[in-house]
C-alpha cells in the first residue's frame, strides 16, 4: 500500500519517501486515516513500529490545510519521556514538514540545558511543541507559551512517562489544556496506570494494535544467549566486536559506573567506545549519539536511559551486558535493532547467577533462546544455591516482596519490628 492511498498530501508523501519510508507500516495504515478524521486514538506501539510518522504525517497535513495563522498559536502538543526522544521526534517532524506549501513551526524543549534558547525559539509562536513534561512546565512558569489553543495532545511512550515519575507533572499539564481536543496515546505496554489514564483521557478512541504488539518476539531480530562467567564479559564483548564484523554496537549495562568502566576497558583495547548515561551533560550525550550515528564511535555503552527514544538507523547489534530488571525492558532494549524492515542481532550475556533471571524473561515473553558458548570463554562458575524455602524470582522487577510487604508479614507474625538504627 503506498502512502498516497492514505489520503496524504503529495508534499508529505515526497518527504516520507526521501526519509526512506517506501510503504506505510501496519500502525501507520490504521492510525493515519483515523487521525485525519480527528478521532482519539489508543495505539499499542513498540519501538521501531513507525509510530512517530503515524501521528506526525496526519497532524502536519491538518495544520497545512488550516493555513498559516497570525499570530501563531500552539495547536499540537507532543509530550515525551526523555530528552533524546524529544530531539528525535522534533527532527523527524521537521524533515516530514519540509515540503509543505504552508510552513509549520516546530519547537522542541527538554531539560538538562539552558532554558533561555528554548524561550527565544518560542518568540513569534509555534504550531507544534515537542517537550518533556518538566521543561514544558518551566516554560509555562516563565510565560513563554500558553496551552489554551491546543487542539491535539499526543502522549508518546505513555508508559515510560509514568515509569520516570511524570504522573504529577502530566496531571498539572492536562488541567491547563482545553477540554475539547483530540487525544492520541501511544504506549508499548498497558499497566493499570496507563489503562486508567486512557479511560479518563480518550473519547470513543480508535484502537490500533498491530499483530504481535506489544509483547512477543520482535520481527527480524536474531536473539542469542551466550553463557559466560560474569568476570569475563568485557573480554568476550571485545572479541565479539573485533571478530564479528559489527560496525556499531549498543551495549546495555545496569549502572552509570558500569557504563564508564566497560567503555574505558574497550577503549584501552583499541575499540572506539563511549559511555552514555544520565550523569553526562546534555551536550556530551548529544555528541555521543551524533558520533555513533556517523560511525565515528563503534560502541556505545548505555544504561536503560537509552532503552527507548533513541533511533539509530541500521543499528546491527544490541548486547545485554547486564540483563534488564524487567521482561518488558528486554523488549525495549532489543527493539533498538531490527527496525524499519532491517534485520538485527540481540545478544544477551548469561552467567551462572543470572540464568534463572533470563529463564523468567524467556517465560514472560514466550521465548526459547538456545544457549551458546564461545571457545575460550566457557563458563566455570556454578549457579548460587537458592535460599531454603524461598522460591527464586531471578531478580525480575515486580515479583520481589516490597518493604511494605515484609513489614506487614512481620507485624502479622511476630509483632511490630523495631526500627533500624
Amino acid at each position: 500500500m503506498p502512502f498516497h492511498s492514505l489520503g496524504l498530501d503529495p508534499s508529505l508523501v515526497r518527504a516520507a519517501t526521501e526519509k526512506g519510508y517506501l510503504a506505510p507500516t501496519a500502525i501507520q495504515v490504521e492510525a493515519i486515516p483515523a487521525i485525519l478524521q480527528g478521532r482519539d486514538l489508543l495505539g499499542a506501539a513498540r519501538t521501531g513500529s513507525g509510530k512517530t510518522a503515524a501521528f506526525s504525517l496526519p497532524l502536519l497535513q491538518r495544520l497545512a490545510a488550516a493555513g498559516r495563522q497570525a499570530p501563531r498559536r500552539l495547536q499540537v502538543l507532543v509530550l515525551v519521556p526523555t530528552r533524546e526522544l524529544a530531539a528525535q521526534v522534533g527532527e523527524s517532524m521537521r524533515s516530514l514538514a519540509q515540503h509543505l506549501p504552508v510552513p509549520v513551526r516546530i519547537a522542541v524543549a527538554f531539560g538538562g540545558v539552558s532554558i533561555n534558547p528554548q524561550m527565544m525559539a518560542l518568540r513569534g509562536g509555534a504550531d507544534i511543541m515537542v517537550a518533556t513534561p518538566g521543561r514544558l512546565l518551566d516554560l509555562l512558569d516563565h510565560r513563554a507559551l500558553r496551552l489554551s489553543s491546543v487542539s491535539t495532545l499526543v502522549l508518546d511512550e505513555a508508559d515510560r512517562l509514568f515509569d520516570l515519575g511524570f504522573a504529577e507533572e502530566l496531571g498539572r499539564i492536562l488541567a491547563l489544556l482545553p477540554e475539547r481536543r483530540q487525544n492520541l496515546l501511544f504506549s508499548a505496554t498497558f499497566p493499570p496506570a496507563i489503562q486508567s489514564l486512557a479511560e479518563r483521557l480518550l473519547r470513543d478512541p480508535v484502537r490500533v494494535e498491530v499483530e504481535g504488539e506489544p509483547a512477543g518476539e520482535p520481527p527480524a531480530i536474531q536473539q542469542r544467549a551466550i553463557e559466560v562467567d560474569a568476570g569475563r564479559r568485557t573480554q568476550l564483548l571485545r572479541q565479539l566486536v573485533k571478530g564479528s564484523g559489527w560496525t556499531r554496537v549498543l551495549v546495555f549495562v545496569a549502572t552509570k559506573h558500569g557504563a564508564e568502566v566497560v567503555a574505558d576497558k574497550l577503549r584501552r583495547a583499541g575499540v572506539e567506545a563511549e559511555p552514555f548515561h544520565g550523569v553526562l551533560s546534555q551536550g556530551k550525550r548529544t555528541q555521543v549519539l551524533a558520533d555513533f550515528k556517523a560511525s565515528r564511535v563503534q560502541v556505545v555503552v548505555a544504561t536503560d536511559l537509552a532503552a527507548r527514544g533513541i533511533d539509530v538507523a541500521q543499528l546491527p547489534v544490541v548486547v545485554n551486558y547486564d540483563l534488564p530488571r524487567s521482561a518488558v525492558d528486554y523488549v525495549h532494549r532489543i527493539g533498538r535493532t531490527g527496525r524499519a524492515g532491517e534485520t538485527g542481532v540481540a545478544v544477551s550475556f548469561v552467567s551462572a547467577d543470572s540464568e534463572a533471571h533470563f529463564r523468567l524473561i524467556e517465560k514472560r515473553q514466550g521465548l526459547n533462546v538456545p544457549r551458546e558458548r564461545v571457545a575460550g570463554f566457557e563458563p566455570v562458575e556454578a549457579p548460587p544455591p537458592a535460599p531454603a524455602g524461598e522460591p527464586g524470582t531471578g531478580g525480575i522487577k515486580g515479583k520481589r516482596p516490597s518493604k511494605k510487604d515484609k513489614l506487614r508479614a512481620l507485624q502479622a507474625g511476630a509483632g511490630t519490628p523495631k526500627p533500624e538504627r
